[in-house]
Formats: structure tokens, sequence, C-alpha cells
């Protein structure tokens, strides 16, 4: 009876053991934790996009001068200025090449270009897939955070696993980072809270507990 007892506690203990060591198994994470701060770091251009919206000034020209939307094929069209390509490019870059078309109607053109409505080209946008409360793409601005993002998508909904969301970062060579949401939107734990680079998505798996 003492041998059967004995017996039945030893493997009472190693199921639990077991099943700790499961548990233990499933909550860890394949990968690393995000880094902190950027790799490389340094001021940001911004690349207009699809959607954006721009305002065109020329100097002195107010009639050539308006506020234009950046098609789906990645061109604008301007007094004077027909499908000139505008993605890909810097809101400085684009007002040197529309300077160097308007060279040909009027005398030394100078034109600013400003970015009111923003979006991005995909490959810098930061988008937020999975149980976020707004899941969305958003337009990547210089020195942007994870809660910034989270402010942005409304936080995490009831069913997230925050503490298991990652960012898949890269396309040619991508890698995956942990990150810590449930400590970061919940519990206001600023060391959760990392930098976030042009491209990054955001998964947030929902909780199976």
């Amino acid at each position: 009876m003492n041998g059967t007892s004995l017996g039945g506690r030893v493997w009472q203990a190693v199921t639990l053991l077991f099943f700790a060591a499961l548990l233990t198994g499933c909550m860890s994470s394949p990968f690393p934790p995000a880094p902190a701060m950027p790799e490389g770091g340094g001021q940001v251009d911004y690349i207009i996009g699809a959607g954006d919206t721009l305002n065109i000034n020329v100097w002195r020209n107010p009639e050539l001068s308006m506020s234009v939307p950046v098609r789906p094929d990645g061109r604008i069209t301007t007094p004077l200025v027909e499908d000139i390509p505008a993605t890909g490019q810097t809101p400085t870059q684009l007002a040197r090449s529309v300077e160097k078309a308007l060279a040909k109607y009027i005398q030394d053109p100078v034109v600013t270009v400003i970015v009111t409505g923003f979006r991005g080209p995909l490959e810098r946008q930061v988008r937020v897939v999975g149980q976020a409360a707004k899941p969305q793409a958003l337009p990547y601005s210089e020195k942007m955070t994870l809660l910034d993002v989270m402010i942005a998508v409304g936080g995490i909904t009831e069913f997230a696993d925050g503490n298991k969301a990652t960012i898949l970062r890269g396309a040619d060579k991508p890698q995956q980072f942990t990150v810590r949401l449930r400590d970061l939107v919940k519990y206001g734990d600023v060391s959760a809270n990392v930098e976030m680079r042009p491209g990054d998505v955001l998964i947030i798996p929902e909780s199976f507990f």
C-alpha cells in the first residue's frame, strides 16, 4: 500500500514536471527581443508614395500652384506638367524634377513640394495585423516607436496575446523579433517600448487561454 502510494506520488510529480516543462516551452519564443534602437540610426527622409497629397507651389506663378494627389500609377499632373513620376522621390527631389519640366515654359522656376496627406510607399509603411483594435497600415515617421503605433491603432483587443507579439523586419533577409505589448499597453512598462523601422509588420496573435 505504501509502495503503491509512493509510486502514485512519484508519477504525479513526473506528470506535473512534464506539464510545467510543456507550459514553459509554450511560453517561450523562438525569436529574440526587438532592439531598443534602430540599426544605424540617423534621420530618415520621407519618400513619396501613391495616395499621398502634395502641395505644389511655384514661386510667383500662383496659376501653376495647386494641391494634387499622387495617382495609383505613382504620377502627378499639374498645369504644364503632365504625368511626372512622383513615387520613390523625396519632396525636394520631386521639386527639382518639376522645375526641370517647367523650365521649358517659364524662366528659372522655383518650386517647393509639401506633403499634406501622408501615406508613403508600401515598403516604408508600418503595418499592424492581428488582434489590434484597428489593424491598419501607417505611414512611417522619423523616430516612430511601438507606443506610437499602439496609440494609432487604438491598442490591443481583449483576445490579444500581447507579450507574444512579433515584429517582422526586412525584405531581403527578414528577421522576426518579440515585443511585449501587454507590458507596454496595460502596465505602462516603458522598457517594452522599442523603435520601429520603415516596412515593419507588427503581428499580434490571439490568446488561446
